[in-house]
């Protein structure tokens, strides 16, 4: 199994982590607003040097690809795309959306099970982007992807349809002004939950093993900057 490299910029805090067998071995973050560019290269040279391995024993870099900051994601995908170009490593894009659902699917198992979530409900991570808008996405109790990344604009009665038949967990830097227009017995909120560099491991391990690696040359973030304008179906899986 490989050992990957994994960088997250995309929300508040800057986090790397470094993964061996699909397990984490290190990982370092910084919560210091605005200090995406001055703390990356430092938290990954510290962490690196306390596992006592060089770039060249890397088999792969991961970085969360966005959805997320304009800024932050520029700042870590110019970071990775530098490491794979200077030392020959293949790049791993990871959607942090995904790493987000994925990695507190595992990390808050327990959590979820006192909390009553169960095998047939739905997790749905909100990335806060401006106003009342959220990038968001819905997954299901595995981590299989039911809708797919997407802008949207909080209104009362968002996610009714959905929440008539399953209990959603809501979590991210979006949850707390989703809950002020999501009021459903059905709906279970997480708050204050950032992406960090150690929720893309598994995704990143798995990634490595199907060789499904980004063209370094031409690899940019997943901005998803445009927003609905229009009132929403009622059906928010887009079924007819």
């Amino acid at each position: 199994m490989p050992r990957i490299l994994h960088i997250e910029t995309s929300g508040e805090i800057c986090s790397v982590a470094l993964s061996e067998k699909d397990q984490l071995i290190g990982q370092k973050e910084s919560e210091e607003q605005r200090s995406h560019a001055s703390m990356l290269t430092l938290l990954i040279d510290e962490m690196m040097k306390e596992a006592g391995i060089g770039f060249p024993m890397l088999d792969a870099v991961a970085v969360s690809k966005g959805p997320g900051s304009y800024t932050g994601l520029r700042i870590g995908v110019s970071a990775a795309k530098g490491i794979c170009f200077a030392h020959d490593l293949p790049l791993i894009g990871i959607n942090t959306l995904e790493a987000l659902a994925s990695g507190i699917l595992e990390k808050e198992k327990s959590k979820l099970e006192y909390l009553g979530f169960g095998n047939e409900d739905y997790v749905c991570p909100l990335i806060d982007a401006r106003r009342m808008e959220v990038y968001t996405a819905i997954y299901n109790s595995t981590g299989r992807e039911v809708k797919g990344p997407h802008a949207l604009i909080l209104k009362e009665g968002i996610f009714e349809d959905i929440l008539q038949l399953k209990r959603i967990l809501f979590l991210g830097s979006g949850a707390e002004k989703a809950s002020e227009m999501i009021r459903h017995p059905n709906a279970i909120f997480l708050y204050r939950v950032n992406p960090l560099a150690e929720f893309m491991v598994h995704l990143a391990s798995k990634a490595f093993e199907e060789k499904h690696f980004e063209d370094v040359a031409y690899f940019e973030p997943y901005y998803l900057k445009d927003f609905i304008a229009t009132t929403p179906r009622k059906n928010m899986l887009g079924k007819p």
